[in-house]
């Protein structure tokens, strides 16, 4: 997608509130991927991406940033956290792994893509599977013989529906599931191991017309799609356009101290991550990838310790820091309003299904800003998920009392929320909402 910085800053604000640099930084880092695709084969391989470091407090939208700008351009995208990497020699995760769950991401999505181009052919051969397998029943069940007029009709019947919950039995593949030779890292699959020496297992299943036919359109498409070249451009994607995101940065900072104990365990997490973010080859069992080109985000709240309190060698590797700003109460009323996927849409949502109209008056929203604005004040900042907090316990008796017997519309104004959440003692009730 060839969207200019301002298009991509446009499409993140309908979901993100506020942090306007951040969503500068990001914009202009995905432009220069678009730029960068333009120019010449010599000239792209001198290109990097300028990686960044969000300073923040939780909440705020470091996240939810990064996964919808990868989103809104289809790009592979991982989230991991540096506290979740052990430093080399110790059990645990190794740095590579957030590589080799990139390739797998991008390989997920790529699959997907090949199978939406060939679902048409395949659902057609599948469909003429499953008409012979309801026509033979038919034929058992009540001695007919099966033609091109009953097939037809039972045709005419599958694509309307009419067999959906009917419960036939189908050959399937048996494909075993990989095991993990270490939690966490590489799988191994028994029949990779022999490939094409031994045949494919299959197996009778019994399965509603509806799920055989999702489990044949994969094994169909599975045949149409060529492996080999899903697992190239998977690699190409991961290199060129992957993002990956690292939370957490801040805990393996060594806070300015140069001690011994977990400072030290810190330092070498920084230093194993060192070469992935600089540009370093990892092998996957797709075939290896190079991580020059891949952009990493990395995000924390830097309460104790500082980004200086980095090795130097990575604060190199992350030239661009911006500072995410802890929420106001107009940024709080415009989260409960703005967005498309708004919280206060979500429970209105949710409780239409048992016939609750719930609305929400502009008093209210402010009402519930107020709460939340002064609860980050006084207690732990904790940003947009402390509207869920409120949320949760505003709306708890309304959620249990809703059973979808009697269509009701309910209007949440200031002063129910004043009843629910006003007083001092019942804000610090909402302490146990908070894991």
């Amino acid at each position: 997608m060839n969207l200019s910085p301002k298009q991509i800053v446009v499409e993140l604000d309908k979901y993100i509130i506020g942090q306007d640099s951040a969503k500068k930084a990001v914009a202009i880092a995905l432009r220069n991927r678009y730029r960068r695709s333009q120019l010449p084969a010599q000239v792209m391989e001198e290109i990097t991406p300028k990686n960044i470091i969000m300073k923040g407090p939780t909440g705020v939208g470091k996240t939810e940033i990064a996964r919808r700008l990868a989103k809104l351009v289809g790009a592979p995208f991982v989230k991991v956290e540096a506290t979740k990497y052990t430093e080399v020699g110790y059990v645990g995760r190794d740095v590579e792994s957030m590589i080799r769950d990139l390739v797998e991401c991008a390989v997920r999505l790529v699959k997907q893509e090949r199978f939406n181009k060939v679902t048409e052919k395949a659902g057609v051969s599948v469909d003429a599977k499953l008409v012979k397998i309801l026509a033979e029943v038919r034929r058992l069940d009540k001695g007919e013989t099966p033609q091109d007029i009953f097939e037809k009709n039972i045709a005419e019947g599958l694509k309307k529906g009419y067999y959906d919950n009917e419960v036939i039995e189908v050959d399937l593949a048996d494909n075993p599931k990989p095991m993990e030779l270490v939690p966490g890292g590489a799988e191994i699959s028994i029949g990779s191991i022999f490939g094409d020496m031994m045949p494919k297992k299959r197996k009778k299943r019994k399965l509603s017309v509806k799920e055989a036919r999702k489990l044949l359109l994969q094994e169909e498409a599975d045949k149409l799609i060529d492996n080999d070249s899903v697992n190239e451009e998977a690699i190409r994607r991961a290199e060129n356009e992957g993002i990956i995101f690292i939370d957490e940065i801040d805990k393996i900072a060594a806070k300015g101290n140069k001690g011994g104990g977990q400072d030290v365990s810190r330092e070498g997490v920084q230093r194993d991550i060192l070469p992935i973010v600089e540009g370093s080859t990892v092998m996957t069992k797709y075939g290896a990838i190079k991580t020059d080109y891949i952009l990493f985000i990395a995000a924390g709240a830097f309460h104790v310790s500082k980004v200086s309190d980095l090795i130097p060698e990575l604060q190199g590797r992350f030239p661009i820091l911006v500072e995410l700003n802890s929420l106001s109460k107009k940024d709080f009323i415009e989260i409960l309003t703005t967005p498309q996927n708004a919280i206060t849409l979500q429970y209105a949502t949710l409780l239409k299904v048992d016939g609750v109209e719930l609305k929400f008056t502009d008093s209210a929203i402010e009402e519930i800003a107020r709460i939340a604005e002064d609860m980050n004040a006084s207690r732990e900042d904790i940003g947009a998920r402390r509207l869920h907090t409120v949320m949760e316990n505003l709306i708890e008796e309304i959620s249990f009392e809703a059973d979808g017997k009697e269509d009701k519309e309910i209007v949440i104004d200031s002063k129910y929320v004043i009843e629910k959440l006003g007083g001092d003692t019942k804000i610090k009730d909402l302490k146990k909402f908070i894991i």
